[in-house]
């Protein structure tokens, strides 16, 4: 089958790798155009970019989905589009071009978590398992009729880092089936239960700011799933501080303010949670790099009884 594949993040990758792996053929890979990122603003390319590069792919970096870009894929006479982490909603002009379909990768069991970042909210929102959703895609986003699912546990271990690898290998190892099965005429679709839908908008910087009326549970949640951005931060002196390790404490915190350091020691920074504690194990003073408890209260002044606000 001719394919054209669309993707920008790392989480593509993947997907795009098992693509080229098949007898399938690439007719084009289309990712977003190189950002200036950085203090000093150097052109940095995307992941899929720098992929499929290296596979010596034909690539395509449209500025916007115009006639004209459409016009042009037209051209390719693909059977299917693959989808996955590009970036950009397709509009269904573009979505009605292959001879099949258009289908899509997603990181979470449609219908939860439509949207930009649902690996980020799964954790946030504390579930114990995800997975990934291949959909036939339609106008409307995320809302497709449903190929295939895969699941996967999300362990307390799991970060939005960890986890995003993980679902980018199973979406990978899913879309190798899928694309079997559509090159057979072996597919089936069921329609998704938008009653059951929930929604996983792109992260704000304000997602990070730690709430410390909340149960310990959410913040250890929060903390996990808003790596590496916009990362779990709290203000101390006046300065933000950033939280990159936690773990849950469970005691009795009824006569203490949420935000109070209960104590300090190499094992960690004790601080009261609306419900149970927060012990921070790693963290970090801006403009200073990250810190070990151990090593941060050797170099600053964190005693028993300051609030984190």
């Amino acid at each position: 089958m001719k394919i054209v594949f669309f993707g920008s993040s790392e989480f593509a990758v993947e997907s795009l790798k098992k693509i080229a792996e098949t007898k399938n053929e690439l007719s084009c890979v289309v990712t977003q155009p190189d950002r200036k990122k950085g203090r000093h603003l150097l052109s940095s390319s995307t992941a899929v970019k720098d992929t499929a590069v290296g596979f010596g792919l034909k690539l395509m970096q449209p500025a916007k989905i115009d006639p004209s870009f459409i016009e042009s894929i037209k051209k390719m006479q693909a059977d299917i589009f693959v989808v996955v982490s590009y970036g950009l909603i397709l509009p269904k002009s573009l979505i009605s071009v292959p001879r099949k379909m258009a289908i899509n990768v997603h990181a979470s069991l449609l219908p939860k978590y439509r949207g930009a970042a649902p690996i980020n909210w799964a954790i946030i929102k504390g579930e114990n398992k995800t997975g990934v959703t291949i959909i036939k895609m339609n106008e409307f986003m995320d809302q497709g009729e449903i190929i295939a699912q895969k699941e996967i546990e999300i362990k307390t271990s799991d970060t939005s880092e960890t986890l995003n690898k993980k679902l980018s290998v199973l979406g990978a190892e899913s879309l190798a089936d899928v694309l079997a099965k559509l090159e057979q005429g072996d597919t089936e679709l069921k329609r998704q239960n938008s009653k059951e839908a929930t929604l996983a908008p792109k992260l704000k910087r304000t997602d990070g700011l730690i709430d410390w009326s909340k149960p310990a549970e959410d913040i250890f949640n929060q903390t996990r799933g808003t790596i590496p951005w916009p990362g779990s931060f709290s203000y101390w002196q006046g300065k933000l501080l950033k939280i990159w390790q936690v773990k849950v404490v469970t005691m009795d915190v009824a006569s203490l303010k949420p935000g109070e350091v209960i104590s300090t020691s190499k094992e960690g920074i004790l601080v009261a949670c609306g419900d149970n504690a927060i012990s921070i194990k790693l963290l970090q003073l801006e403009s200073g790099r990250k810190l070990t408890a151990d090593q941060f209260i050797c170099g600053h002044k964190i005693t028993k009884g300051i609030i984190l606000s």
